[in-house]
């Protein structure tokens, strides 16, 4: 079996150790040889807590998050240049790109999905919890071809009130737009949070793109 990697990227306020128990979730044999990540963004002043310092990996304006709320593209940027520098170690010591995964809730979320829209190479798969789409159009640009071949995993709970159901609705035609492939599974009843369901599912879909050592 080969080696893959699922990056975990938390939610606003939230830490990457808080997060851990969710890898004891995916129990199949297939991942006996990930390696889990569970980075924590650093304190900042967040601009919905009123300029209050809390771990975030980048600003967000409002809450609740609609498919039109401000972006603060920079410090998106600044924290997918770290995730990718945490990718292109890993696969500079050998796993294949097919087998690195990139998954996060809601702020995570968001985060995940410029991540794997902005590296350069094509990936196993980003799952995006809860997130909505970070950046403005302007950035399509910066997406290769590489890129575009990564699947992509979106869940949302119908009752959030948080991200709302139709900012995280707003991200599949946008990726259909550009030609990225997404799944959408919207979960009824499901608030501002992560459920059993989702990651079962998840690993289930992780489980059908993992490459198997040629």
């Amino acid at each position: 079996m080969s080696r893959s990697v699922v990056v975990w990227l938390h939610g606003l306020g939230d830490s990457g150790p808080a997060n851990e128990p969710i890898k004891t979730l995916f129990t199949s044999p297939e991942f006996t040889n990930t390696k889990w990540f569970f980075p924590s963004a650093l304190s900042s002043p967040v601009t919905c807590n009123y300029g209050h310092e809390m771990p975030s990996w980048f600003d967000i304006h409002e809450i609740p998050v609609t498919a039109d709320s401000p972006k603060d593209e920079n410090g998106l940027l600044k924290a997918v240049r770290n995730v990718h520098a945490l990718i292109d170690k890993e696969i500079a010591t050998g796993t294949n790109p097919n087998n690195v995964f990139i998954c996060g809730f809601s702020q995570g979320g968001a985060l995940t999905l410029a991540s794997v829209l902005l590296y350069p190479k094509t990936l196993g798969g980003g799952a995006v919890f809860s997130g909505w789409v970070p950046f403005n159009s302007s950035i399509i640009e910066q997406i290769t071809p590489e890129a575009k071949r990564t699947p992509i995993l979106w869940s949302h709970g119908m009752v959030d009130s948080t991200v709302l159901f139709k900012a995280g609705q707003a991200g599949p035609p946008f990726l259909e737009k550009i030609g990225v492939s997404c799944e959408f599974k919207a979960y009824p009843g499901l608030a501002h949070s992560i459920s059993n369901e989702e990651l079962r599912y998840l690993e289930l879909w992780i489980k059908a793109r993992l490459q198997s050592s040629s």
